[in-house]
């Protein structure tokens, strides 16, 4: 795993895509740190962090489009297969080396608030690095996502324009949750759609039909059955569903000053389920 990760880190310099990217991401931050703390006297380092999180949405796509999908139009990924490593420790070399490239500008952005305090008054510190902790979480969650939905294709702009359209919803639901109705008939209907959809995305994965025929006929079973049983239960559920999902929000208790163990351990376990399923990806790949 080590020779990998040490292989990814090395390409993303060699090839400028690390330079680009550390380049963009500092001076857009850089651009905000002047505009709210600098020219606005305000020292507030938090707030800063908290108005660029969308960032995430536009470099995410373009640092992870090449990281698996590059391997499969290359057809290199057939090495990766025969390789006397692991899969698991394959992606994980690589997942590791696009989240030390962005740890890198994390750790120069850990300056700021000093140069802040140094130049400034009202710089609250434990605010401001609670801050940057929850960003590097956030921006670790995002590249995974960014990971899996690049194994999944052969194309980079593909996955980088799949990318951003998935952080982008996901940045969007805690404002598209309050346009759904929270009567349980409507719930219960966009959760039997929302089923569907997961039976088809089962099939075009596994290309069994008898498995996602099964699946999406007792999940509807189950679906309708529990709501003419206790309709109460669908009352916001979708909306609370969703909102969990809404990766976003739960930055504002960093920025707060909150290190919460069930927030930190949200951003850990949706990377580690996005690393997961991209391993599972690659691992059906070889197997078919």
């Amino acid at each position: 795993m080590l020779a990998i990760y040490k292989k990814e880190l090395r390409q993303y310099f060699s090839s400028m895509i690390g330079f680009v990217f550390l380049a963009f991401f500092l001076v857009i931050i850089g651009i905000y740190t002047w505009a709210y703390n600098l020219s606005g006297g305000i020292g507030n380092f938090e707030e800063t962090l908290g108005s660029i999180s969308f960032l995430f949405v536009i470099l995410i796509p373009i640092l992870t489009m090449r990281i698996v999908a590059e391997e499969n139009h290359q057809k290199t990924n057939q090495l990766l297969y025969t390789a006397p490593v692991s899969i698991t420790k394959i992606i994980l070399g690589k997942f590791f080396a696009v989240v030390s490239l962005f740890g890198i500008g994390i750790l120069v952005i850990c300056l700021y608030p000093l140069i802040l305090n140094m130049y400034g008054t009202d710089v609250r510190l434990s605010l401001a690095y609670s801050s940057i902790i929850g960003f590097f979480l956030l921006g670790t969650a995002c590249i995974a996502i960014g990971m899996f939905i690049s194994s999944l294709t052969e194309s980079q702009v593909i996955a980088a324009v799949g990318s951003f359209i998935t952080l982008l919803l996901m940045y969007l639901l805690s404002n598209l949750t309050s346009l759904i109705p929270t009567d349980a008939l409507t719930q219960c209907g966009l959760t039997a759609i929302i089923w569907l959809a997961i039976a088809a995305i089962t099939y075009s994965l596994m290309h069994n039909p008898t498995v996602s025929v099964l699946l999406g006929v007792i999940g509807e079973a189950v679906i309708w059955i529990l709501y003419f049983v206790k309709s109460s239960l669908y009352e916001s559920l979708l909306n609370n569903i969703l909102n969990v999902l809404a990766i976003s929000t739960k930055f504002d208790d960093f920025s707060l000053g909150i290190l919460n163990y069930d927030t930190i351990v949200y951003y850990l376990s949706f990377a580690f389920v996005f690393v997961f399923l991209t391993i599972q990806t690659i691992k059906k790949k070889r197997f078919s």
